[in-house]
């Protein structure tokens, strides 16, 4: 076996450890905006947004899964780091959207079901695991410097099981894999848990942003997931009331679902109009400069799913007239999700070719 260079190697070792915990995010936002796709009946660029999500998942769960083998201290530092922690959890959400497509696309419910069992051990694993290590923690950041929007990816994950625990609901290859009655139970408590995660987490967020000074460059993109969050959380509430038929539990609680949905849904479009404010502010008038970071990627994921909860939204509760705010949206969204994988080849070329150089 031929050695690497030890130049290249040590280049290897720090782009691994320079990576961010969050770069899932991009598997998060190109599943949704496919979904999105779909559901509006764009299948030819929704099914190629599929196909490569697949492949950035498989290269993603490469350089996460050699990271800690090759740089095991920055791993651990980013786990106990309040600012970078919550950026693990990318991969719950991930791993779930992506087996949400596989059902939407492929009827693949085998392959789904298998995510849904990974997402769910990541779930088990990292939440309570990124939780832990951060509340023992002995020296902890003032809150202005350790919460930001991506701690709301604890409320993406959460609702992303949920979501496709209801989706595979009675559709699993084999009844005695996944009870049905059981599946709506705990697609329910994992609905109402998301939904307390944002009820805690979102007042911090108000705080830090009330109350602390704010630089143009602590006004992260992943600030729009305060939007994800509640968009994911009405897109769970949707697909639980569409299946409420089939599910004595579900019909049961049909009215607090229904209103629950609509007041994520109403909180998400709230948040939208702030941030883009809050964005043009950032980058028009304080000139902060567009340069890619993983973070963009929390800046599409919302916009991909408000266009596919809205969707949802408008065909649980009958309000046709919904339809075109989806309909206008979903530029908004594609337009987010090529100007970031754009930026996302752009860096990566560039850092390539500067390791070029430094042969």
């Amino acid at each position: 076996m031929i050695a690497a260079p030890e130049g290249f190697r040590q280049r290897g070792m720090a782009m691994l450890a320079g990576m961010s915990p969050a770069n899932f995010a991009m598997v998060m936002s190109t599943g949704i905006v496919s979904v999105a796709l779909e559901l509006l009946g764009h299948q030819t660029p929704a099914r190629f947004l599929f196909r490569l999500n697949i492949l950035l998942y498989v290269l993603l769960w490469m350089l996460y899964l050699l990271r800690p083998v090759f740089s095991p201290g920055t791993f651990r530092a980013d786990l106990s780091d309040h600012a970078r922690g919550p950026g693990y959890l990318t991969a719950i959400a991930a791993t779930c959207i992506l087996g949400t497509q596989f059902v939407l696309f492929d009827q693949a419910f085998a392959i789904a079901l298998g995510l849904l069992g990974l997402g769910l051990l990541l779930w088990m694993v990292i939440l309570p695991g990124l939780f832990v290590a951060l509340a023992v923690r002995s020296e902890k950041p003032k809150l202005a410097q350790g919460i930001n929007g991506t701690w709301l990816v604890a409320v993406v994950g959460t609702q992303a099981v949920a979501t496709l625990t209801c989706t595979l609901s009675g559709q699993a290859p084999s009844p005695d894999v996944l009870s049905q009655e059981v599946a709506f139970l705990f697609s329910l408590c994992l609905f109402c848990v998301g939904g307390m995660l944002y009820m805690l987490l979102m007042p911090l967020i108000v705080c830090r942003l009330l109350f602390s000074p704010v630089a143009p460059a602590d006004l992260q993109p992943s600030y729009w997931i305060n939007a994800g969050a509640a968009a994911i959380s009405t897109l769970a509430g949707a697909l639980l009331a569409t299946r409420a038929g089939e599910s004595h539990l579900l019909s049961s609680v049909l009215p607090f679902v229904k209103g629950a949905t609509v007041f994520f849904w109403a909180t998400a479009s709230s948040w939208l109009p702030l941030l883009f404010i809050l964005g043009f502010w950032r980058h028009f008038i304080r000139r902060h400069p567009f340069e890619y970071s993983p973070h963009y990627w929390g800046l599409v994921f919302p916009m991909g799913m408000y266009t596919a909860c809205t969707v949802r939204l408008s065909q649980t509760l009958g309000l046709d007239f919904l339809m075109a705010v989806p309909r206008g949206f979903l530029f908004a969204a594609i337009t987010a999700w090529l100007l970031t994988f754009v930026g996302m080849i752009r860096r990566t070329g560039s850092l390539l070719m500067r390791a070029q150089r430094k042969k």
